[in-house]
C-alpha cells in the first residue's frame, strides 16, 4: 500500500491515512499486517514517529515527526492542546446549525473516572432523501465540521451520539439501522468521520503549519452522492 504524503520537510512528514489502518501494531487486532508507521518507514526509508493517534477507523491527516526532537515540540502541543484539529462528518438527521457539547465522558478503560470532555461543531449542509429508513418515512444526514477541544478516546463518535446524530458507519455508537441503510442504498462501508485540517507550531518557524487533506478522496465522494457537499 502506498500512503498518499501532503507534507515533509526535515522534521515531519503527514500522510493521508485511509480507513481501516491502524496506526501502529497494537492488541486491538493482533492478526493485522499492514500498519501506517511501518508502511510509512518503508515507503520513505527512515524511522518515523506518530505524533498523535486517529482511530483506525478514521481517516485524513496523520502526522509524523522524523526524529525525536521534532517528536517532543509536537507532542507537547498535542498534550498541552495548542494545536487545532478539525474534522468532517456525516451523521443522522439534521443538526443545529452550530453549538458547544460539554459531555463528561467515561475512560474506556477505566468506567469509574471521568474526564471532561468538549466538542465545538458546525452545520456544514444537510439533506433529506425520499427513502424510508427504520421507522421514518424520509432519511435525513447533516455534514459537520467538528473541533474538539480535549482528546479523549472516541470522542466525537461518543459525543455526536450523545447528542442524537451518531456519526454513520459507526458500530460502536453508531445507528445501526441507518447505517445499513446506506451501505445497501450508497455503498457506504466505512465510518464516514475525516481528519480534515491540522495547525500546529513546528521548529524554527515563525508561522504555524497549516495542514489540509486532499479534496479529492473516497469521504468527499460519498459526500457528494449524499448531496452533501
Amino acid at each position: 500500500m502506498h500512503l498518499p504524503i501532503i507534507y515533509q520537510s526535515t522534521d515531519y512528514v503527514a500522510i493521508d491515512k485511509p480507513p481501516g489502518l491502524l496506526v501502529h501494531r497494537t492488541q486491538l487486532d493482533a492478526y493485522a499486517t499492514e500498519f501506517a508507521l511501518q508502511l510509512l518507514r518503508d515507503q520513505i526509508g527512515q524511522e518515523v514517529f506518530p505524533c498523535h493517534r486517529l482511530d483506525r477507523a478514521t481517516s485524513g491527516i496523520l502526522l509524523f515527526a522524523l526524529n525525536r526532537e521534532a517528536l517532543c515540540f509536537a507532542q507537547t502541543q498535542f498534550t498541552e492542546r495548542t494545536t487545532h484539529k478539525e474534522y468532517h462528518a456525516v451523521v443522522r438527521g439534521w443538526a443545529e446549525d452550530a453549538g458547544e457539547i460539554n459531555y463528561d465522558l467515561r475512560a474506556e478503560d477505566h468506567p469509574s473516572k471521568s474526564q471532561s470532555s468538549q466538542t465545538r461543531y458546525t452545520c456544514v449542509n444537510r439533506v433529506e432523501l425520499a427513502l424510508p429508513v427504520s421507522r421514518y418515512p424520509t432519511a435525513r444526514f447533516s455534514l459537520l465540521k467538528l473541533i474538539p477541544l480535549t482528546g479523549r478516546k472516541h470522542q466525537l463518535r461518543r459525543h455526536m451520539a450523545h447528542l442524537r446524530h451518531p456519526i454513520i458507519g459507526d458500530t460502536c455508537h453508531g445507528d445501526s439501522a441507518q447505517n445499513r441503510f446506506l451501505r445497501e442504498h450508497f455503498g457506504v462501508q466505512r465510518l464516514l468521520l475525516r481528519a480534515t485540517k491540522l495547525e500546529i507550531d513546528i521548529p524554527n518557524c515563525r508561522t504555524r503549519l497549516q495542514l489540509e487533506a486532499p479534496q479529492a478522496c473516497e469521504f468527499s465522494q460519498l459526500v457528494e452522492a449524499l448531496n452533501l457537499s
